[in-house]
């Protein structure tokens, strides 16, 4: 069971006692113009948690799962109903300390993590492949399969020692962020509560960022600190990208980033892909009741470590069922989602949106609950007037072409 997932608990995707009244408005069979043009494009999400869920005893990708019974939100039958070709697949793990054994403990986990990823590839190569290269999505697509690219949520697993990227970079991996809830070696986090440890960056943070460019990665500034955002656009040879973000404009959160800093990104050529975790999109009613229920589911989850049993987890399960229909959660819901996109939009430009929901990692709002509803995003964006050279470029054209330039930086160091 996943923490970070735990811990967005008050954004959680389904309501237990209202959720079976939510339902998706398109179809797979839907043959609207929207759904038409959503089809044409390559439709990716930047930030996929759904890797968390691989490992997991009995879970098959390839069935349909139902977000109100086990709070899944991506699979392969959804992606297929929702017109989601693919994205990053998050290689995420908790923060610990900042200590040697923490670094090993981590390093195993974002491992296992990584290989959960390739065993997912291996069984079932008829319906995923990986990208590597910025123009495999287009082919991929093509192919009728759903792509895989990679991406590491926190650097904590790699220690002291940066070279250790490119173990992950072997592994397919083209996006890192350096940090993640709290402020770890390289990096200061935008929500840990001491306030800033490095004021951005830390000297191996620099040396991070340095490699990832060496090596052609993306790099993500999503859940760092706005001084860490300020010397990564500074540092970084090539864009940045904020893989699940939002608007402070719109909802004062240390995890969303203020207009000028939106404008410095755009400046640079870098991409802001816009979250769906409601927790970030607005201020939620506090319920102190929910919290303290979820204190103890915490705390259970935590006994059972990264990989519980199926019994354990069936507990959990059944637990976090039971607190959703006691204490029902205030949510967020589509409205205030496509407020932050179309603000964001318009303050900045297609050219540097896109979409990273959040999915599997506390993701998801009343009236888009899961991946299914995915094709709402473009007819919402097509009725505002956005064309479809615009969705071509929200959907998958601005990502692929920070892939291209950190991929082109990279070949220009070699040829030197």
């Amino acid at each position: 069971m996943k923490l970070k997932l735990l811990l967005a608990s008050s954004a959680l995707t389904v309501l237990a006692g209202c959720a079976h009244t939510q339902s998706n408005q398109f179809s797979s069979k839907d043959m609207s113009p929207a759904r038409a043009l959503h089809d044409n494009v390559v439709v990716m999400d930047t930030h996929l948690d759904t890797p968390a869920n691989l490992s997991r005893p009995g879970f098959d990708i390839t069935a349909r799962h139902d977000p109100i019974l086990d709070y899944s939100q991506v699979d392969l039958p959804r992606m297929i109903e929702g017109g989601l070709d693919g994205g990053f697949w998050v290689i995420y793990t908790q923060q610990g300390p900042l200590t040697d054994f923490g670094y090993q403990t981590a390093r195993d986990h974002a491992l296992m993590r990584a290989m959960a990823i390739q065993r997912m590839l291996a069984a079932y190569p008829e319906h995923f492949e990986i990208a590597t290269k910025s123009d495999d999505a287009a082919r991929i697509k093509a192919e009728g399969k759903r792509i895989v690219y990679q991406s590491i949520e926190n650097s904590y697993p790699l220690g002291e020692d940066v070279s250790m990227l490119r173990t992950f970079y072997n592994f397919g991996v083209r996006m890192v962020g350096p940090v993640h809830f709290a402020n770890n070696q390289f990096a200061d986090s935008g929500t840990d509560l001491t306030g800033p440890k490095w004021n951005g960056l830390s000297p191996l943070g620099e040396d991070l960022v340095k490699e990832a460019n060496r090596l052609g990665m993306i790099l993500d500034a999503s859940h760092a600190h706005d001084l860490t955002f300020d010397d990564m656009v500074e540092l970084s040879a090539t864009p940045i990208i904020l893989s699940h973000s939002g608007t402070k404009t719109l909802y004062d959160h240390p995890r969303n980033l203020d207009d000028a800093r939106l404008k410095k990104l755009a400046a640079s050529g870098g991409v802001i892909q816009m979250n769906a975790l409601g927790a970030y999109l607005k201020n939620l009613r506090e319920q102190p009741a929910r919290k303290k229920a979820f204190e103890s589911f915490i705390e259970l989850s935590k006994s059972f470590g990264d990989d519980p049993t199926p019994e354990q987890r069936e507990q959990l399960l059944n637990m976090r069922r039971k607190i959703d229909a006691e204490f029902p959660a205030d949510m967020a819901d589509f409205e205030d989602f496509a407020e932050q996109l179309l603000y964001v939009l318009k303050l900045i430009g297609p050219e540097h949106v896109g979409i990273g929901a959040d999915w599997d990692g506390g993701g998801g709002v009343i009236g888009m609950r899961d991946i299914a509803a995915f094709p709402l995003i473009t007819e919402r964006l097509l009725a505002e007037g956005y064309s479809e050279a615009d969705l071509e470029l929200i959907w998958g054209g601005n990502v692929l072409r920070l892939l291209k330039a950190a991929e082109d930086h990279a070949a220009s160091l070699k040829e030197n």
